[in-house]
């Protein structure tokens, strides 16, 4: 069993990564019912917090079914992050997370995600900050530094677990790659080896399919895994995940049926969360991922966009299930 402060985790937990304009509500809810153990909220603007914007506001909305579940926020100045830290525990959550991982620019130049790496003391303030402000378990995402030439997560580890933090999940890449080329687990692996390291080590990058999975749990001996993109439009990855690590056998693909049921519950469960336009208008960067790889979806696909009430929504559901009934029928 994974323990961060209170909170009991399965042995070896599956989180659901933090994705801006991702990781709401309806999606969280998702990947819930789909086997994720642990999941984050979007990040957070700690100054968005502190000025009461609408849109940092509503990403405090946290609801008991998805619990354990933890809130992120990012930000540079000690006193924001207190102060944003004090807020969010208004709200219940069962831990606050800090994220030093985001490399979008517009973050950066802000000195907060990626930006605090270049600044190890201000990392370890900002997280001090944190912690003394809240009873809530404290955890932190990273990368392995700036670039190439200044990974220094080995010294970023165990600073952080200084400060009092409960996990540390870092992502296997430094900011200067972004998103590109292959992630480096053998970092985290020696994070793991290291004797002075007591907290648990979430592992995050490339992992999107079982045997991956297993492959690096094995291979670098982290305490969980940590999936971000392989789970948009995918929330089956948990639990195929863990039916493989189990039986060593692959779970059913989800069927044309499973996809729909997902686009269903999702635009529902958007649309209870953010009302019928708003809602359904969002789902749209989601539908491509979820009928990824499926056969002449490209005519469906532009109906979904035209959708605009759940009545809509449903009818056109009832003609794609249809069409690929008949489909199947012939293939």
């Amino acid at each position: 069993m994974i323990k961060i402060g209170n909170i009991e985790l399965p042995e070896f937990p599956l989180l659901l990564a933090p994705m801006e304009d991702v990781s709401d509500p309806p999606f969280r809810r998702l990947c819930k019912m789909h086997g994720a153990d642990l999941m984050y909220s979007e990040f957070i603007s700690s100054e968005g917090l502190i000025r009461d914007a609408i849109k940092s506001r509503k990403k405090l909305d946290i609801f008991d079914y998805e619990r354990p579940v933890g809130i992120q926020i990012f930000g540079g100045d000690e006193e924001a992050m207190a102060m944003s830290a004090r807020i969010v525990e208004t709200v219940n959550p069962d831990l606050v997370d800090i994220n030093f991982g985001c490399p979008v620019k517009k973050v950066v130049c802000k000195g907060a995600g990626a930006g605090v790496l270049k600044d190890i003391d201000l990392m370890v303030r900002l997280t001090k900050a944190v912690v003394s402000s809240t009873h809530l378990p404290v955890t932190v995402k990273t990368r392995l530094g700036w670039d190439s030439h200044t990974i220094n997560i080995d010294e970023v580890a165990e600073r952080l677990q200084e400060t009092g933090i409960k996990a540390l999940t870092i992502h296997a890449r430094t900011r200067a790659q972004m998103y590109k080329g292959e992630a480096d687990w053998e970092h985290i692996s020696r994070i793991k080896q290291n004797p002075n390291i007591e907290i648990p080590i979430f592992g995050n990058g490339d992992i999107d399919s079982a045997e991956k999975a297993l492959e690096y749990k094995q291979k670098y001996a982290c305490d969980g895994i940590m999936i971000g993109r392989a789970a948009i439009g995918y929330p089956w990855i948990f639990n195929e995940i863990k039916h493989f690590f189990t039986t060593g056998e692959h779970l059913p693909a989800p069927t044309i049926s499973d996809r729909l049921l997902a686009v269903r519950q999702h635009a529902e469960w958007s649309v209870e969360w953010k009302g019928e336009r708003l809602g359904l208008v969002e789902m749209r960067q989601h539908y491509s991922n979820y009928f990824r790889g499926i056969p002449h979806f490209k005519d469906f696909r532009r109906k979904f966009l035209e959708v605009f009430t759940l009545e809509e929504m449903n009818s056109l559901i009832k003609e794609t299930q249809q069409f690929y009934e008949e489909y199947q029928a012939q293939v």
